[in-house]
């Protein structure tokens, strides 16, 4: 349509004709001018210069598309008003409308200029096809782009005058792509220093107490602490925490305890004492201290973790800051502390006991001595390690990360106890820290560790230099009844991998994490206010810009919760709260607990004390088998969450101190289930071997050989009272199931018997239920032997 056309129905409309509609035109009369001859040419120029301003703006990398979600534009319905277009120009022919924006997307020169503006092909494929269907869906559209199409279908505009409109509706569907700008401002990471102005205001001094394990670093950084007039001490550990609270309380240091699901004020009043010990996510980087203790300071570079040591690096009000650590982190924290003008002092520190890599493996259970600690990478060889141990009469304790933490305590306190039998440990790296325990000989049962690296991906590798070093640390502590400490292995050929691993060097740690504030989050919700969190999260990272010296922390476990309660009405200041708690996404009950509690929040409905009871079905009964004991550990967790949410939403977990002593009380039911960690495993393997039925021939035949991993953790074990079995022979596969169980010590001849005798009565109950008194049925045997007289 031309510009006398649309001039010509202007003067034609009559007078009585809506005010709307006027106006309405008004605007196309005024679009007209701007998108007539040479549109084209002008849209491009403006993409143009867009793009050269952008790129001049910082030369950022491109967006990952993938990560836009598409948001939903509905067609529009009949209008009040009537279809003001189609009264001013005409119906339009769908099969027409449908003919040109065919030819709309298939020009390139519109897939060029979508580009300019941010439209890949996969943004340009799924704006067009959203685009297309908003315009023939739609009872009524625009006056504009009704008068557009109606003059492209008589050829008085050109195809391309579609772009401004196709542009409007895409920037509607993709809302990132009109505020890339500011998104890209409030992501910028790069200079975290400035983020913490309290800290930035003093001059601080920094000092790196630098050792391996044993060496008295955190010692000394910690009599500096006792001796100020006030301090904080950050540990990687509510263990550590704890420690350290008791150690200052006791020598007469009033020491507060802030984790995230306790807090313990010393006075009886509740005033703050001046010292604090606090799990590192928790201290604060307002309150000013004359000094602090950053523990672990290597842990900076954890892919998960290591925002919040990075926040306490350089947020932390004090005088003096004391970091306590591997000296892989000496150089990063050295260059960090450059770009806030502060300098580091170095003091170097010498293990105090000596330590030493053994030439020969443990290789067989019955070589263990008062003092051993067997390190295991997985609860299953916790678990067979532990009943192999006891099979040889000799008892254990056991310590692995999903205990509670009392329970950990008590059974470091009986290996400990040089009047108790328990003279054997059975652990997973969970000893590496927060623990004193009086170990003569670390061994390692493998080598091998599931980890999840700075990608989440999972990866299954050789344990590091550090992670060796660290555990194997723990042997012969200068506070222990061993003066000297030895390491080895289980296998004879893990020995020489153990030795090259514990002489590489340790790589210097390149860069420290951060991780998104919740104002940076709500402002990106500002910009696109009906994207979900977890998606919010994914574009947040993405646009993100950082310096070498930083990385963005893997955020999947704060997606998971973000899904998993997505659909929950919630503000989003809260949505981030619960969706920051710390909980294990492998415990189906945990995360059904986290969402539970997030909709019970929703309902403004507080989750009391009896309400919580109900929940997790108190009392709970000891455990009977480990999946019993798993069940209560998850449970601990369910209460450390209340708790950790109680100290966010006070008003909606009201009944904390109710729950803690619950909790304690459930400590204990867990302590005894763990003291009694081998006859649970009896029991469970008994259930396991009675069920024989259920063995397919394809589990059988699994369980008749063993994989090499297997092979390796298995030889050299002993059985009772018997010499070491011998790897298999020619004919090993001629044994039955029963006699290489045996044989590897899984299996006592008395069980035999007894599996035996119970065998048989299943047998029997079995017969008699399938064939009734005086009822012919023929058995397999009758028709197998059939079978066979008809073949022959």
């Amino acid at each position: 349509m031309s510009f006398p056309r649309c001039a010509l129905l202007w003067a034609r409309l009559p007078a009585g004709r809506p005010a709307g509609h006027r106006a309405a035109l008004c605007s196309v009369l005024r679009a007209r001018v701007e998108t007539l001859p040479g549109a084209l040419g002008r849209v491009s120029a403006v993409a143009s210069a867009s793009s050269s301003s952008s790129s001049a703006s910082g030369g950022s990398k491109a967006p990952n598309t993938s990560l836009f979600v598409p948001l939903t534009v509905k067609p529009q319905g009949p209008s009040a008003d009537g279809d003001v277009g189609a009264e001013l120009t005409r119906p339009l022919d769908k099969n027409e409308v449908k003919k040109i924006l065919d030819k709309f997307y298939k020009r390139k020169e519109i897939q060029k200029l979508g580009a300019d503006y941010g439209l890949d092909a996969r943004l340009f494929h799924q704006a067009f096809i959203s685009f297309r269907n908003y315009i023939m869906q739609s009872h009524s559209l625009d006056v504009d782009i009704h008068i557009i199409l109606n003059d492209i279908c008589f050829s008085a505009a050109h195809v391309d005058d579609l772009f401004p409109f196709f542009l409007r509706h895409a920037k509607q569907i993709f809302p990132v792509l009109e505020c890339k700008d500011d998104l890209r401002k409030i992501s910028d990471l790069r200079i975290p220093p400035n983020w913490y102005p309290e800290a930035r205001a003093i001059q601080r001094k920094i000092i790196f107490h630098s050792g391996p394990t044993n060496s008295g670093k955190t010692y000394h950084a910690i009599q500096k602490y006792l001796s100020a007039k006030s301090g904080v001490y950050c540990g990687p550990l509510k263990l550590l925490a704890h420690e350290i609270f008791e150690k200052s309380n006791a020598a007469g240091v009033p020491c507060d305890l802030v984790t995230g699901e306790e807090r313990v004020t010393i006075d009886a009043d509740g005033k703050q004492a001046a010292h604090v010990a606090c799990t590192v996510e928790m201290c604060s980087v307002t309150t000013p201290y004359e000094v602090a203790v950053i523990d672990e300071i290597q842990m900076i570079k954890d892919p998960a973790r290591g925002w919040a040591w990075t926040r306490a690096l350089l947020g932390l009000c004090a005088e003096e800051v004391h970091l306590c650590g591997e000296s892989a982190a000496i150089d990063l924290v050295t260059e960090l502390m450059y770009t806030t003008g502060e300098e580091v002092e170095v003091r170097n520190y010498k293990r105090l006991t000596p330590i030493s890599v053994l030439d020969h493996a443990l290789e067989s259970l019955d070589n263990l001595r008062p003092g051993d600690c067997i390190v295991c990478f997985s609860k299953n060889d916790i678990y067979s390690v532990s009943r192999q141990i006891e099979i040889r009469g000799l008892e254990s304790a056991v310590i692995y990360g999903s205990l509670p933490p009392g329970t950990k305590l008590a059974q470091a306190k009986k290996f400990n106890d040089p009047d108790d039998p328990c003279k054997i440990l059975v652990a997973t790296d969970a000893i590496g820290m927060g623990l004193n325990l009086s170990i003569r000989r670390i061994i390692f049962y493998s080598l091998i560790k599931p980890t999840i690296n700075e990608k989440g991906e999972k990866e299954i590798e050789p344990i590091t230099t550090s992670q060796a070093l660290q555990i194997a640390g723990r042997a012969g502590r200068f506070s222990s009844k061993y003066k000297e400490g030895e390491v080895t292995t289980m296998n004879r050929e893990d020995l020489s991998l153990l030795k090259e691993i514990l002489n590489r060097h340790v790589d210097p740690i390149k860069a420290a994490g951060l991780h998104p504030t919740a104002e940076q989050i709500e402002m990106f919700a500002y910009h696109l206010p009906d994207t979900t969190l977890a998606n919010l999260i994914d574009i947040f990272v993405d646009f993100s810009q950082v310096d070498g010296q930083y990385f963005v922390c893997n955020m999947d476990d704060f997606k998971f919760s973000a899904e998993l309660i997505q659909h929950i009405p919630l503000s989003l200041r809260v949505r981030y709260v619960f969706c920051t708690a710390p909980i294990n996404k492998k415990q189906p009950f945990v995360c059904s607990s986290l969402l539970q509690f997030a909709r019970q929040y929703s309902r403004n409905e507080p989750l009391t004390f009896s309400w919580l009871r109900r929940y997790i079905k108190w009392p709970l009964l000891p455990p009977k088998n480990i999946k019993d004991l798993m069940d209560l550990e998850a449970v601990h967790d369910v209460l450390d969450l209340y708790l950790w949410l109680s100290y966010r939403f006070i008003d909606m977990f009201p009944d904390a101190s109710l729950i803690r002593d619950l909790q304690k009380e459930l400590d204990g039911v867990i302590q005894d289930g763990v003291h009694n960690i081998t006859k649970l495993i009896k029991i469970s393997e008994s259930h396991k071997l009675l069920n024989l039925e259920s063995l397919s021939a394809e589990n059988q035949s699994r369980l008749s050989g063993t994989s090499k991993g297997q092979a390796r953790r298995m030889r050299g074990t002993k059985t009772l009272g018997s010499k070491a079995a011998e790897p298999p022979g020619p004919d090993a596969g001629e044994k039955s199931l029963a006699s290489r169980l045996v044989q590897q010590g899984l299996l006592t001849a008395d069980m035999l018997k007894q599996l035996e005798k119970e065998w048989l009565t299943q047998q029997t109950e079995h017969g008699k239920d399938r064939t009734e008194p005086g009822t012919p049925s023929p058995s397999k045997g009758t028709r197998r032997k059939k079978k066979e007289s008809d073949s022959d």
